[in-house]
């Protein structure tokens, strides 16, 4: 199982990126996913999280309104579009998975899978 995230970048304040993260060697579709940040120094942060189905999701309270995560039915991959960038959400940004079958904690740390991070940094 590999997760591969991509989309991180410079972008100034008030600006945009779509973040992607690929998941292969599970079963299409199978698995609740997740973005998690984090700062070198700072414990890693929830930032939001999207079921098997793409039916249900969570944000962590700063993110909602800005941040939108999105997962393809069928597909173990998954989107984080990021608007409004501010200079605190600068971060390494990892995705993460969890088989359906092992239930839906979306901000719980027991993700099964994760990815190797994009650097997102947001100059003021």
């Amino acid at each position: 199982v590999q997760l591969q995230a991509s989309g991180g970048g410079l972008v100034q304040t008030g600006g945009s990126l779509r973040l992607s993260c690929a998941g292969s060697g599970g079963i299409p579709g199978s698995w609740h996913m997740a973005w998690f940040r984090q700062v070198p120094g700072k414990e890693r942060e929830f930032v939001a999280a999207v079921s098997y189905s793409g039916d249900t999701t969570d944000y962590a309270e700063s993110m909602k309104g800005r941040f939108t995560i999105s997962k393809p039915y069928g597909q173990n991959t998954v989107f984080l579009q990021m608007n409004n960038l501010k200079p605190e959400d600068t971060a390494v940004y990892y995705c993460a998975a969890r088989p359906w079958a092992r239930g839906w904690d979306p901000r719980g740390p027991t993700y099964d899978y994760w990815g190797q991070g994009t650097l997102v940094t947001v100059s003021s």
